[in-house]
């Protein structure tokens, strides 16, 4: 589907369009001219109460008489001037909906004139695309029967003034791209575990790296770990079967040649039982979820690809999978990292941290302008932020402010944690240099702590996404957050 933004007069539109009313019988400047030509149409159903325009409701009208459109698709705005991000993108997503149950080919929307909390033109119309692709996702790759696309639907063209199609049309070249990635994060995360594993990660980064000139592949296999002494990261994938490989992808497209790279870390474990400290059984399916860190930096790779950016990113997928097979590694165990230190194995379903402690110590070979990972970190994350806000932790203070600001522009929400030297102390062993938790209380915020001891050579912050990455109970399924926070920190740092 093409999504076009120009200016079109309403009475031009032969086959779709879409206009909003608020309650009280306020209409819309579009609504209104539609009103007119069709000798108060609209105004008639206002009045009798079978359009209430209650934010998010969604009336189709067919062959209004005096209307040229063969359909017309009148959206509740609620109160003037009181429409919220998260309700206009609801609309959105229920207006596709709506769309794709009719014969329509061509739609023309003038929601863009209904002032949006907040927000410019531009931003309404990254929600829009941002809402409307995600209503369309679908995951069928392992179904015997496909969902059949009988939509007909070809273009959507948002209706904007002849001054702002130049930079209309740059923004939806990027909302695009950017929701390409997303669907990129959302089928790698989706698939199964017996289907995506390490190795699955790694041929996808190869077929990337195919697709784009733009981007090279190097792999590390678990025999270069091992030369690398990255002991930490192999003692989790020591009871799978499937062996870990860190995948690496690295885009080059930065016109200054000294300029230094950002790199992007992201905890791939594609299954994770528990290890020996073996999870319950109730949910233990969701684990395939583990590797949605790994899963957005790919999803921020292909996104970068299709933008062509002129910027320089390494993404880092560090696959692995935590099994209790009879040579896993066990509660008192104390492994020596990459840097190192050594840890004392507490538990090994906090294994996530002993992966990325070594990915971390790796890429400071890249010297980076700055490190950011994300992970399924902590349950912890989940009890204190529930699914809505990502946990974000650094010490920087600049760099937690940039990604911040990128999470409030996109609605990606992020919460900034702390992850000071009180957190350290709760990591202090007897045995070794670092206990791998500490204790129940401060769960997400310990987990960043320990990070941050494989860090102090580059810029870094966190990002722990166990609540927003995917979905549970009916809508299960990968979310593909935080790939608009992430790409949208890349695109201000160009800008």
């Amino acid at each position: 589907m093409q999504y076009l933004a120009k200016n079109q007069a309403l009475n031009t539109v032969q086959d779709s369009i879409v206009i909003g009313v608020f309650e009280d019988h306020q209409l819309t400047p579009s609504a209104k001219e539609f009103d007119d030509l069709t000798q108060h149409y609209l105004t008639n159903l206002l009045k009798s109460g079978e359009i209430t325009a209650k934010t998010g409701e969604i009336t189709l009208l067919r062959n209004v008489p005096n209307s040229p459109a063969k359909r017309v698709f009148v959206v509740g705005c609620g109160k003037e001037n009181a429409l919220s991000v998260r309700d206009y993108k609801k609309i959105y997503h229920s207006l596709l909906k709506e769309i794709e149950k009719t014969q329509a080919k061509t739609v023309v929307s003038y929601l863009n004139e209904i002032a949006l909390q907040d927000r410019h033109l531009l931003w309404q119309l990254r929600f829009a695309i941002e809402s409307m692709q995600d209503a369309r996702y679908v995951f069928d790759e392992f179904k015997s029967k496909k969902t059949p696309n009988t939509s007909p639907l070809e273009e959507v063209i948002f209706v904007v003034k002849p001054e702002q199609e130049a930079n209309a049309a740059e923004i939806i070249k990027e909302a695009v791209a950017i929701e390409y990635g997303v669907k990129q994060t959302k089928d790698l995360a989706n698939c199964p575990p017996n289907v995506c594993n390490p190795a699955y990660l790694a041929t996808q980064a190869e077929a990337l790296a195919a697709r784009s000139n733009k981007i090279e592949v190097q792999i590390v296999d678990e025999k270069e770990m091992q030369e690398l002494g990255m002991t930490s990261y192999l003692a989790v994938s020591q009871g799978s079967a499937n062996e870990a490989k860190m995948s690496i992808m690295t885009y080059r497209n930065n016109p200054n040649p000294n300029a230094k790279p950002i790199v992007l870390v992201g905890k791939g474990l594609t299954f994770d039982a528990g290890g020996i400290s073996l999870k319950p059984g109730a949910g233990m399916d969701e684990m395939k979820y583990d590797m949605c860190g790994a899963a957005t930096v790919f999803g921020v790779m292909n996104a970068l690809a299709e933008l062509d950016l002129p910027i320089n990113v390494i993404g880092v997928m560090a696959g692995c999978e935590n099994m209790p097979d009879g040579n896993a590694y066990r509660p008192g165990d104390i492994v020596t990292t990459m840097s190192g230190l050594t840890v004392e194995v507490l538990n090994t379903d906090a294994e996530g941290r002993l992966v990325l402690c070594d990915a971390l110590t790796y890429v400071k070979r890249f010297e980076p302008e700055l490190v950011i990972d994300m992970a399924t970190l902590t349950g912890a994350c989940v009890i204190a932020l529930g699914s809505h806000n990502s946990g974000l932790m650094t010490e920087d203070e600049a760099l937690a402010e940039a990604l911040l600001t990128a999470a409030n522009e996109t609605q990606d929400k992020a919460w900034r944690l702390p992850i000071g030297e009180e957190y350290n102390e709760q990591l202090k062993s007897n045995f070794a240099d670092l206990a791998n938790i500490g204790g129940r209380w401060g769960g997400a915020c310990t987990a960043g702590a320990f990070l941050s001891n494989f860090t102090k050579d580059y810029r870094w912050a966190h990002l722990d996404i166990a609540g927003t990455a995917w979905k549970q109970g009916a809508e299960k399924g990968a979310s593909g957050r935080p790939v608009h926070l992430v790409m949208q920190y890349l695109l201000n740092q160009v800008k």
